[in-house]
């Protein structure tokens, strides 16, 4: 597959989101770099938002609900971008780069 097409980014889970994830804390995906055209929608880069539907259905094991909430993540998990707290970055209008790191976290822990 060509460069153009996909772009690497790691992905990294804690604080329990991991087990949602087939308890793996570190992946590196090849994600499209295009979202695809759909209906009246062109093409576009591919941004947070993509990566989180596009995670939820290639990566995501167990108990979505615990993880999505509509087209985001549940309020609790913590997303940074780069080390940057994802609202600093444009939340889910980030565009993504190569070699991106995005965490996924959750300050959430039962008692």
């Amino acid at each position: 597959m060509g460069d153009e097409r996909t772009i690497k980014i790691k992905l990294t889970f804690g604080g329990g989101v991991e087990v949602l994830f087939s308890n793996k804390r570190n992946q590196t995906i090849a994600l499209p770099a295009q979202t695809p055209a759909s209906g009246t929608q062109p093409s576009r880069p591919a941004d947070l938002r993509y990566l989180i539907l596009w995670m939820s259905k290639n990566l995501l094991t167990d108990r979505k609900e615990l993880f999505l909430d509509g087209e985001t993540v549940r309020p609790g998990i913590l997303v940074l971008v780069n080390d940057t707290d994802w609202e600093l970055e444009g939340e889910l209008d980030y565009e993504l780069q190569k070699g991106d790191e995005v965490v996924f976290i959750s300050t959430l822990h039962g008692g």
